[in-house]
């Protein structure tokens, strides 16, 4: 007869033996992916002061990876996070927080590693820990959820030392945890657990039929296939109303059987209609499977269109699928061409299509020849097509590698000439840093290096950092003029080969193309800009219209013309540089 598991709960009191971390560095996890340094920073800080906080990211999207690293300057306030923060609520998700572990190889023995299943989804990761931590130091605790945030009824704890995992698992298997039965075992690595889990599968005596008509019986279901051998269950699942739903599950005795069944009886005639007979799946085996070849298909599609499809924009209204590919035929076999049409609005042209070539290197002729052609008026823009999600991502990865605020003086926003670089990692605690050193964008501001000047004064003046002569984009009160920058590739499509500075694409929401500004001198270019930003900015943010306006000068003019192109991709920046000046603020107040 089952027992609770806290009426099973006899730790043994032994002297403390367990290594002091080295290090004051914490590993926190299961982040949602939109906290940021910053976020963090809040948070650690009110324990102790923080060295410095690392939020990982995917090297190529520069997308957070679910989890990050908090350096205190000592590990007494380390201790008292791990105490204090870990299973915190942010951001609707419960965070894991533990010692770093520099040594792979602790983490990879899986030595001291549990398993627990058949657990109520009430429980979660704290209640796991509270449970378990009176049989030992533990480093690690964690339940598995599903994408909605759901408990999958399992979970592991990972203790320090082996013996006190093995006194966990005679104590509680088979116990009571919230009155269900729990499983407690060693942690069998994936891999294996992979392993076994195909043999298991390889030897298979449950099997699937669908596609049944409605008027088979069990008995008809089971003449047809107890011929394959001895059957011991068959069902055909029905409805509320006892109708088949028109499928049902054979089981036999042995796995010959059953895969002979299978082999003979798949794609024939049964009761008027072709069956599908194969090996019994769990749902979410199946759904697992069927989202792979869903991948697979999707890859392939990708594939077989890489490099082929071309993606145009700015099409005059009369522009039709014929005329496309009319205009684009000189340059090789077009499979299609489409110009995309709204529905709603009386099939009207939405501005842009697509043409696709037979082979890649006609694709790349007709960008080359086409990009900045005058069709029916209006210059079009013609590139190598990207998806959405890689078109984002490609946007986020220029925005967030080269909004660096490069070189900004005392008189701009910082002490000490100090400058943003493109390692965009670390958030440094305020009172521990020397002032001078770097800065980091993207939420990892270092608070108390600006100095609340402003960065643009509203009067489109330039500026001059004294130290290191001219910088561009940065307002010098001497009116003197910038240097200039040369103007990069529209951040969408690859470059065009041969392209000229007549063939950039036209005005788009801010009425501003490269090629208006290159008939400008430099000043008058930045000047431009400078105005068309500050007008953005000030409809967004009035209080630091005009900080945030110096540091966007910053960027390069074709990644400034973007954003002034883009008011969600521009609010999104002014959003983030709005919140890491209140911090400023926020710290010079306590400071104070």
């Amino acid at each position: 007869m089952a027992t609770t598991a806290e009426a099973a709960v006899t730790p043994v009191v032994k002297e403390e033996n367990s290594n002091r971390p080295t290090t004051a560095s914490l590993y926190v996890g299961e982040l949602d992916p939109t906290v940021t340094e910053a976020v963090l920073f809040e948070i650690f800080n009110i324990i102790g002061p923080v060295d410095s906080i690392r939020v990982c990211r995917d090297a190529v999207t520069r997308r957070s990876l679910g989890y990050a690293y908090v350096n205190y300057h000592n590990i007494a306030d380390g201790e008292k996070a791990l105490e204090t923060l870990n299973y915190t609520n942010l951001k609707g998700k419960s965070i894991r927080i533990m010692w770093s572990q520099r040594d792979p190889s602790l983490r990879k023995s899986g030595e001291g590693n549990i398993f627990i299943k058949n657990l109520d989804v009430s429980i979660d990761d704290k209640a796991l820990f509270d449970t378990f931590s009176a049989f030992g130091n533990i480093l690690s605790c964690k339940i598995a959820t599903g994408d909605d945030g759901q408990s999958k009824g399992y979970g592991f704890v990972h203790f320090e030392h082996s013996e006190d995992a093995e006194n966990a698992i005679k104590n509680v298997n088979g116990m009571l945890l919230n009155n269900k039965k729990v499983y407690v075992g060693h942690h069998i690595p994936k891999k294996e657990r992979d392993a076994k889990i195909e043999e298991l599968r390889s030897q298979y005596t449950n099997i699937y039929i669908k596609n049944l008509d409605e008027s088979v019986t069990d008995d008809q279901l089971r003449s047809a296939f107890e011929k394959f051998g001895k059957i011991t269950s068959l069902v055909i699942q029905k409805d509320d109303e006892g109708k088949s739903k028109g499928f049902g599950f054979i089981n036999y005795e042995k796995h010959d059987e059953a895969k002979k069944a299978v082999d003979e009886m798949n794609d024939t005639d049964f009761g008027g209609k072709k069956i599908y007979v194969s090996r019994a799946q769990k749902k979410n085996e199946r759904e697992e499977e069927l989202k792979k070849q869903y991948e697979k298909m999707k890859e392939e599609k990708l594939n077989k269109y890489q490099g082929v499809n071309l993606y145009i924009k700015n099409l005059d209204e009369s522009v039709t699928d014929e005329v496309l590919r009319e205009k684009f035929s000189p340059f090789g076999t077009i499979t299609s061409a489409k110009v995309m049409c709204d529905e709603k609005n009386d099939n009207k042209s939405r501005g842009f299509g697509f043409v696709c070539f037979s082979s890649p290197d006609e694709a790349t002729k007709a960008v080359a020849e086409m990009n900045g052609y005058n069709l029916n008026g209006k210059q079009i823009y013609v590139a190598l097509a990207q998806r959405k999600d890689v078109r984002k991502a490609q946007l986020e990865v220029q925005m967030n590698q080269r909004i660096q605020f490069r070189n900004m003086q005392n008189n701009q926003m910082m002490g000490n000439n100090g400058m943003y670089n493109n390692q965009q990692m670390f958030y440094g605690g305020m009172p521990h840093m020397n002032p001078g050193r770097n800065m980091y964008y993207q939420g990892m501001i270092r608070p108390h290096q600006w100095n609340g000047q402003e960065g643009y004064n509203g009067q489109h003046q330039y500026r001059r950092n004294q130290r290191n002569g001219p910088r561009r984009g940065k307002y010098n009160n001497n009116n003197q003029t910038p240097q200039n920058n040369a103007s990069a590739q529209e951040q969408a499509a690859p470059a065009p080969v041969n392209e000229t500075p007549a063939q950039q694409p036209t005005a788009g929401a801010s009425g501003i193309t490269e090629a208006d500004l290159a008939k400008l001198s430099e000043e008058e270019q930045r000047n431009k800009l400078g105005e068309a930003l500050y007008t953005a900015i000030s409809k967004i943010n009035q209080q630091y219209v005009g900080k945030i306006t110096g540091m966007l000068l910053e960027m390069k003019t074709n990644e400034i013309i973007t954003l002034l192109d883009n008011p969600d991709v521009l609010k999104q920046k002014v959003d983030e540089a709005v919140k890491a000046l209140d911090e400023f603020q926020k710290s010079q107040n306590k400071a104070q």
